[in-house]
């Protein structure tokens, strides 16, 4: 069975649903076992409707601080960052980018 990344659950859709989750359990409407299957899907979903939805294209630019590699997630710390995507750009002092491998996804 693949494994897919769980990054999105700390987003805002994702706390939602855990929340919601969590309180279908404690009034005894579902099973623990079917939230966590919930949960699973949800980040299967998430991760193949990225792949296959998202056709944005951004450029970055920065001072490459710190940059890490852990079991092909990849970290990166930028200093005096600026995205520019479809016209807008957005900068920051710091940025923090946290990067999977699409392959872990598709296993």
């Amino acid at each position: 069975m693949p494994s897919y990344y769980t990054l999105y659950r700390a987003g805002t859709l994702g706390s939602a649903l855990i929340d919601s989750l969590n309180e279908l359990v404690t009034a005894g409407h579902v099973t623990p076992q079917l939230a966590i299957q919930v949960l699973e899907q949800f980040d299967k979903s998430l991760g193949e409707a990225l792949v296959e939805r998202v056709k944005a294209k951004a450029i970055m630019k920065g001072r490459l601080e710190i940059y890490r590699n852990y079991e092909e997630v990849w970290t990166l710390i930028l200093k005096n960052a600026t995205f520019k995507a479809e016209g807008e750009a957005i900068s920051a002092d710091k940025v923090k980018i946290v990067a999977c491998s699409a392959r872990r996804a598709g296993e």
